[in-house]
């Protein structure tokens, strides 16, 4: 339902308060007292409350004494009453409905599936239960039932636990920091934290948003939102309950592999979101981007009155994955009457990026270092940090850093960052660095965790916006013959495919697969092998088993067969040992392969796993028989572009040999990416396919092969939010909507939704049509091209709004546009033709 009707919760014009209370006591006289500073603004009654509370506005006994609907209620009666009232106050009017507890409460899905249908009928809003309310300082509205009263600000917090809101509210007011809003989930019965991202990314008094969950019940409206919100503003989330996480299938290396958090972790990567995993950090990054936000902050310097100091930071910073900035000549030259240098010390990345002032520099010379490195175009933040001195006390250095900062902000060019570490600081004095928008801490870590916090964010935008390059035109999957393989096991009854469908399956999407023979005997084994050997000097033969999937775990493998003799003995070993070892296993056979012999080549890890939440999840990391334990693997959701494969392949270690080496060659990366979003084109095509493992697939100096693979298959669930047999969290490109349109002059275009590679096709459309044109397309003057312009067209969510590109059929040359708005998900849209030839908008 997304943001429909949350007016009612944030900006109600009346509200009333319905009892009797099911928690007498505390309860209502803790609201009440919270209504009665707002009665006056927000036409506040009580309904129904028995108890003698300290109320002075009106009080009736029951709904129909009201003398119009409220916009918002509180429900503080019987649970069982709810979904009647819900009727009664969606018949009136009413937007929204608050339940509030005094702790976290639990209702019987039956009556909240009760209470969502009878909402569901007026669009009708529900929070709860078991919140704690909510705020909304800019309009004076408070029904939270908190410690500690929210100042105004521009931060929006949403928070699943009760003692999270109350913990950082108690940070909040110490630190002077104010809110927008804050919300205390509860249940989430119906409003969750997707509405919420959605609503307040809208808000223009909300220049941050901050939450804390455990889990989320609808994905893909979840990673809609995030996206969409974190291309505009900071948010940053905590996420509890990793050591209450259950672990994967089992079926599979990816099963095994993908567990929760680490999901929940590639979630929030994906969509832009800033992670933090404790209330301190969270405190951090709030305290950071409250004050500041900047395009980029990939190269850093740091500032210091000791080398000691410095080094703290410079550690801490290459722990947290920082790169450092090589300051330019100038720079050098204009500080080295105030700083110092060290012998041998100097070439190192991190002191190349440092200066260190003299122990007798004046507050001006910290404000001119502070400002000159800043200026310096090699750099884009920078963590200053001081230490008090007999000859420095910190309130005069505290001065000289918002000089700075005040002289910097006057500085034409983009905003850099500037963070600073008052070691030994008291509150009074980081408090006027507060005020003068600097983030400040009082030690090297903090600061330098908070200079990360400002990285990561800016290279999470950059991510979102980044336009991929495109796949090559040959790639075309036989999608039908895949899909009637997989279609014909499960008619069987089968829960995993054969190793030869598994290699046809792969086949068919262009996934390069050592060849497969399968016997069900020995004998059979030695005779199929003949044609291997008639081109390779060694086979393979390994066991297959429904039931024993981890073949290396079994001893499942016997490498470097010579001649088909070799190959019957080893297979009649295998046989007998599975059936001695494992009596009560279903041998399949045993499955024949050529050897690859290539000393170049490295194996690798590619896979897919299913996953509770968020569906399908892409693994890919250091393959052989010490994939688990190597601990060396990365995830990401499909689909994939180049793009966001380039990128997984980047988070693991492995990945450093693909460069090669003295004594290795170059590996073809190019490859190993195509294979990754081959892969992901699998599960949008194919739900069926739960689980797959390709451990190894070797990587040469020019494309790659799987050596093994395996498939499990599944009947897809109906999900929430997802459209069929869907099985994705995040909405794929809609192929569906591709269609040939003539237009009124006779001439042909093929009409498809837009990829966010065509940046470049749009860039030459728009630079060959008239200034007129482009005005009546965009409303006002265009004249820069841009990448973030072109972006915004281009890096579409199809799950939120879609433009169309009408492309030559002749030449794939852009020719037409036309864009499509829509605020619902796109899976809640039936059209039979997306748009009409009347719609495309044509240039020269």
């Amino acid at each position: 339902m997304t943001i429909r009707n949350l007016e009612g919760f944030f900006a109600p014009h009346s509200i009333a308060v319905l009892g009797p209370c099911r928690h007498a006591g505390v309860l209502t006289d803790k609201l009440v007292v919270c209504l009665q500073d707002i009665e006056s603004e927000h036409h506040v009654t009580l309904v129904g409350i028995e108890e003698a509370v300290p109320f002075k506005g009106t009080k009736v006994r029951t709904l129909k004494e009201l003398k119009a609907t409220p916009d918002l209620a509180i429900y503080l009666a019987k649970a069982e009453a709810l979904p009647q009232t819900i009727e009664k106050l969606g018949a009136g009017g009413t937007r929204a409905v608050l339940i509030p507890s005094p702790g976290y409460e639990i209702w019987p899905e039956p009556l909240m599936q009760a209470c969502r249908e009878a909402a569901r009928k007026t669009n009708l809003r529900l929070i709860g239960p078991g919140s704690l309310g909510l705020a909304v300082p800019s309009s004076n509205l408070n029904a939270l039932l908190s410690a500690d009263r929210p100042a105004r600000g521009d931060i929006a917090f949403f928070s699943r636990s009760g003692a999270v809101l109350n913990s950082t509210l108690s940070w909040a007011k110490t630190h002077n920091t104010g809110f927008s809003a804050v919300v205390s989930l509860g249940a989430r019965i119906d409003v969750d934290v997707g509405d919420l991202i959605d609503y307040f990314a809208q808000d223009y008094r909300t220049r941050s948003i901050v939450l804390h969950l455990e889990g989320i019940a609808f994905p893909r409206k979840f990673i809609s939102a995030a996206r969409a919100a974190a291309r505009s503003k900071p948010v940053v989330v905590l996420r509890s309950g990793k050591s209450l996480d259950t672990g994967g299938t089992g079926k599979t290396h990816a099963g095994r592999l993908a567990k929760t958090d680490l999901v929940y972790e590639t979630v929030f990567r994906r969509t832009g979101l800033l992670r933090v995993y404790d209330l301190d950090e969270m405190f951090e990054a709030l305290e950071t981007l409250s004050h500041i936000r900047v395009p980029r902050c990939d190269r850093l310097a740091v500032i210091a009155n000791g080398r000691s100091l410095a080094s703290l930071a410079v550690d801490r910073l290459m722990d947290l994955g920082g790169e450092f900035a090589e300051l330019g000549p100038e720079t050098l030259d204009d500080l080295s009457d105030i700083s110092r240098s060290y012998a041998g010390l100097d070439d190192t990345p991190g002191a190349k990026g440092s200066v260190i002032l003299k122990e007798s520099v004046t507050p001006d010379d910290i404000t001119r270092a502070i400002t000159t490195v800043l200026k310096d175009t090699r750099v884009d933040g920078a963590v200053v940090l001081q230490a008090a001195s007999a000859f420095q006390p910190l309130k005069t250095i505290a001065d000289a850093i918002s000089r700075a900062a005040q002289a910097d902000r006057r500085r034409t060019g983009r905003r850099k960052a500037l963070v600073a570490g008052l070691i030994g600081g008291d509150g009074v004095i980081r408090a006027e660095l507060s005020a003068a928008k600097i983030p400040n801490y009082t030690s090297p870590a903090e600061a330098a965790r908070s200079l990360m916090h400002l990285a990561h964010d800016a290279q999470a935008r950059e991510f979102l916006m980044a336009a991929p390059p495109s796949l090559p035109t040959t790639f075309s999957p036989d999608v039908a013959r895949a899909r009637g393989i997989v279609e014909q096991a499960l008619q069987e009854g089968h829960g995993w495919l054969s190793p030869g469908d598994v290699c046809k399956v792969l086949e068919a999407y262009d996934l390069p697969i050592m060849a497969t023979e399968m016997a069900e005997t020995a004998e059979e084994a030695a005779r199929l092998s003949e044609r291997f050997f008639e081109s390779s000097k060694h086979c393979v033969a390994k066991l297959v088993s429904p039931d024993l999937p981890f073949k290396s775990q079994i001893d499942g493998v016997r490498l470097g067969l010579e001649n088909p003799d070799a190959v019957r003995i080893a297979a009649e070993e295998l046989i007998a040992n599975t059936r001695t070892n494992y009596p009560e296993a279903r041998i399949t056979g045993i499955s024949i392969h050529p050897m690859l012999e290539d000393r170049h080549g490295l194996e690798l890890y590619m896979g897919l796993a299913d996953t509770p939440d968020f569906g399908p999840v892409l693994v890919f990391g250091h393959g052989g028989t010490s994939i688990e334990e190597s601990d060396d693997f990365a995830l990401e959701l499909p689909p994939l572009d180049l793009n966001l494969a380039e990128a997984q392949i980047r988070r693991t270690r492995i990945s450093r040999l693909l460069d090669g080496g003295p004594s290795r060659p170059r590996l073809d990366k190019n490859a190993i990416a195509e294979a990754l979003v081959k892969l992901s084109q699998i599960t949008i095509d194919i739900p069926e396919i739960l689980e797959l493992d390709i451990n190894p697939i070797v990587a040469l100096p020019s494309g790659l092969i799987g050596l093994d693979a395996r498939m499990t298959l599944c009947h897809p669930e109906k999900r929430p939010g997802r459209t069929g047999g869907s099985r994705l969290a995040i909405t794929p490109y809609p192929q569906e909507w591709e269609q040939t349109l003539t237009l009124k002059s006779g001439q042909e275009v093929f009409v498809r939704p837009v990829r966010p590679e065509d940046e470049d096709l749009f860039k030459t459309f728009f630079e060959a049509i008239t200034p007129e044109d482009l005005r009546l397309r965009f409303f006002a003057p265009v004249r820069d091209f841009s990448h973030r312009f072109l972006a915004r067209l281009t890096q579409l969510d199809y799950a939120r709004a879609i433009a169309f590109a009408a492309e030559d059929p002749k030449d794939g040359s852009l020719i037409g546009v036309v864009r499509i708005r829509t605020i619902k998900p796109v899976s809640m849209l039936s059209w039979s033709a997306p748009i009409s030839r009347e719609q495309v908008w044509v240039g020269p």
